[in-house]
């Protein structure tokens, strides 16, 4: 049995790891820990657990650890996480790391929208963690940044359009709508309830730092710059992720020449789901579960098409994609632990 460390086990990407980890028949989850709730027993910071797991959370003690840990995750927030990343890796261990610290191949990218990187020289040696895209890489890597759960969705609903260089990429919008969870579990005033019931917002507009990330995949994807319009928008809801894509199209194509372009980018994928043609997903159909839904539509003449994407963004947007980047790393199969289906209704 491999022994997992989830570091920062009390926030919900957290919490999610432990949820599905404890289904996993591979591993063994060895210890948990977190600032705030050090001392306390998981079951009773998350009664959903009650009965689950005996483990207490605990302080943050690399050695100790370490000696107990065969691979971790790390679930804190970006600055903090890079420490802790090194440490382990200095240690030996794999990480996949949910923060964004290791996300970013240029550290400049990082810096202007974080902060200065302590360990730009980790930068180079980590993956970055979409197994559709870089599932090569990730076999054999020992740091695995985990995407975010906006552009997870996202690069998903572009990718086949992009690497069959049917996108204009001069302008590519992405209309993005995120349950609540995807600011985190610390109280705040944007997230209360009277706040968020009964309404629909668009934030942090051409400056959520999911779009470099997203331009970031695009790039790659295309081999050259892309003109990205990316804005994020709040729902009353929990979890889920919806991603409405509008792309112009550089020759003529219907709806049936775009489905097969897409079932043949991702056929034998386990977690993307391609919807029939003319059908589009809701995120109710995806919730709790790893998938990632995808439906599509061209216009009439051919010339402009309309992507969706749905995620949960606990799941496949953050510690699903986490624990399917273990088992690439770790030689299992790759769906172990996530064949869950989703909570509907």
């Amino acid at each position: 049995m491999l022994r997992v460390a989830v570091i920062g086990a009390t926030g919900y990407t957290g919490m999610e790891l432990v949820r599905l980890l404890l289904r996993h028949h591979r591993v063994r989850v060895s210890a948990l820990t977190s600032r705030k709730y050090q001392g306390q027993a998981m079951g009773a910071v998350f009664p959903a657990l009650r009965g689950m797991t005996d483990l207490i959370c605990e302080s943050l003690d690399l050695e100790k650890l370490a000696g107990r840990s065969d691979f971790v995750f790390t679930a804190l927030p970006h600055k903090a996480a890079m420490e802790v990343v090194a440490g382990f890796y200095g240690l030996d261990k794999q990480v996949v790391d949910l923060s964004a610290d290791f996300r970013f191949r240029d550290p400049r990218i990082y810096e202007q929208w974080y902060q200065p990187h302590r360990y730009e020289a980790l930068l180079g040696k980590a993956v970055y963690g979409l197994p559709e895209i870089h599932r090569d890489a990730i076999r054999r890597a020992r740091i695995v940044g985990n995407p975010g759960c906006y552009p997870t969705g996202a690069v998903l609903a572009l990718a086949p359009l992009i690497k069959a260089g049917l996108v204009d990429l001069s302008y590519i919008v992405i209309d993005a709508k995120s349950g609540a969870s995807g600011a985190g579990r610390d109280p705040s005033l944007a997230t209360l309830y009277c706040e968020v019931n009964e309404g629909l917002k668009a934030y942090k507009v051409l400056e959520h730092r999911h779009g470099p990330e997203i331009e970031q995949e695009l790039v790659s994807l295309a081999g050259e710059d892309v003109g990205l319009v990316f804005v994020p928008h709040l729902v009353p809801m929990g979890r889920g992720i919806l991603n409405t894509v509008y792309v112009r199209l550089t020759r003529t194509e219907d709806t049936e020449g775009l489905m097969a372009i897409y079932a043949d980018f991702y056929r034998g994928e386990p977690f993307v789901r391609l919807l029939p043609g003319g059908e589009f997903p809701n995120v109710s159909h995806v919730r709790g579960s790893n998938f990632c839904d995808i439906g599509l539509k061209s216009s009439e003449d051919g010339t402009r098409a309309v992507i969706v994407s749905a995620i949960d963004n606990l799941v496949k947007g953050a510690s699903g994609q986490a624990i399917q980047n273990m088992n690439l790393m770790c030689g299992f199969p790759e769906t172990e632990g996530l064949e869950g289906i989703a909570l509907f209704p």
